[in-house]
C-alpha cells in the first residue's frame, strides 16, 4: 500500500479529527489543519501515527494562501486533500475581508485551497480531492444577486447554500480535471453528534445540542465516507460524484445545474482575484 500524504482541514475536532485518526492508523502521513494552535497541537499528539499540524483561519483567503505556501515548502507533495472545515452561523456576519462568513469558510475556502494545492495533486500518482458537503443542500438554489447574504439573511439557508456550492464546485472541478489522474468527489457525512453548531449564541446552541443528542450518529460513523473516499481502491477513478454512506447518490436538481456551476466558478474567481 502506498503511503499517502493527506491534508485535512477542520481536523482539530469532529469528523475531521476522526478522519485524521483513521487515515493515520492506516499508515498514511496526515497533516491536520486547525484554527486554534493549542487544540490542534494536542489533537495531533493524541493521534497514533505520522501526524503533523498547521494553523490557519480558513475564512480568510490570505491565510488560505499562506497555508498552501507553507505546506508546499514543508512537504513538497500531496496525494489527498480533504476539505472538511466548515461552520454554521445563526447570525449574519462578515469576515474582515468583507465576505459573509458562511460563504467565506464553507465555499471560498474549499475553492481557493483546492486551486492552490492542485499542482501538487496533479503531480501525485492519482491525487484525490474530497469535499465534505451535506444533505442540507437540498431544497435551495444559489441566489447570485445575494451571495454575500445581505438581503434577508437566514443562517440555516446560508448553510444550505454553502453546501450546495460545495457540490456545484466539485462537479465543475471534476470536469476540469479530465485528462489528469486527479479525482474530486463530495459527500454527506450524516447528521453527526459533534461540536458543530455549538458556536452559536442564544437558542441555536442548545437547540443543536438537543437535536444531536436525540437524532445524531457518532463521529466515527460520520467520518466513514470521508475515509472511504480518501483511501479506498474502489473509488480511485471515480470523479464528480456525491456520496452518502460510502455509496454514490444523486444530489438535488439544483446541484446538477451545470450553468449554476459555471457561474459559481466565475464568481468565486472574481472574488478571490485580489488575494492571489
Amino acid at each position: 500500500m502506498k503511503t499517502k500524504k493527506i491534508l485535512i482541514t477542520g481536523a482539530s475536532d469532529g469528523i475531521g479529527r476522526v478522519t485524521a485518526r483513521e487515515l493515520a492508523a492506516r499508515g498514511h502521513h496526515v497533516i491536520i489543519v486547525g484554527r486554534n494552535e493549542a487544540k490542534t497541537r494536542r489533537v495531533a499528539a493524541e493521534i497514533t501515527g505520522k501526524v503533523d499540524w498547521m494553523i490557519a483561519d480558513l475564512s480568510r483567503p490570505a491565510q488560505v494562501k499562506q497555508l498552501a505556501h507553507d505546506y508546499q515548502n514543508r512537504f513538497e507533495c500531496l496525494d489527498v486533500l480533504v476539505n472538511n472545515a466548515g461552520a454554521f452561523f445563526s447570525h449574519y456576519g462578515k469576515t474582515s475581508d468583507g465576505i459573509e462568513q458562511t460563504f467565506a469558510l464553507n465555499h471560498l475556502n474549499y475553492f481557493f485551497l483546492t486551486d492552490l494545492m492542485l499542482p501538487l495533486l496533479i503531480a501525485s500518482n492519482g491525487g484525490r480531492i474530497v469535499n465534505v458537503a451535506s444533505e442540507a443542500h437540498r431544497g435551495c438554489e444559489l441566489d447570485f444577486d445575494n451571495l454575500n447574504g445581505e438581503n434577508k439573511y437566514s443562517g440555516w439557508r446560508a448553510y444550505q447554500k454553502s453546501k450546495l456550492a460545495n457540490i456545484l464546485f466539485t462537479r465543475e472541478l471534476a470536469k476540469k480535471l479530465k485528462g489528469t489522474r486527479v479525482t474530486a468527489n463530495t459527500l454527506h457525512p450524516g447528521f453527526v453528534a459533534s461540536k458543530f453548531g455549538h458556536n452559536n449564541a442564544g437558542l441555536w446552541g442548545p437547540a443543536v445540542r438537543l437535536t444531536q443528542a436525540l437524532f445524531a450518529i457518532n463521529e466515527d460513523r460520520g467520518a466513514e465516507t470521508s475515509v472511504f473516499l480518501a483511501d479506498h481502491a474502489s473509488v480511485a477513478n471515480t470523479n464528480g460524484e456525491y456520496f452518502d454512506k460510502c455509496r454514490a447518490r444523486k444530489p438535488s436538481l439544483a446541484a446538477l445545474n451545470d450553468d449554476a456551476a459555471v457561474r459559481l466558478w466565475q464568481v468565486s474567481e472574481e472574488i478571490l482575484t485580489r488575494f492571489r
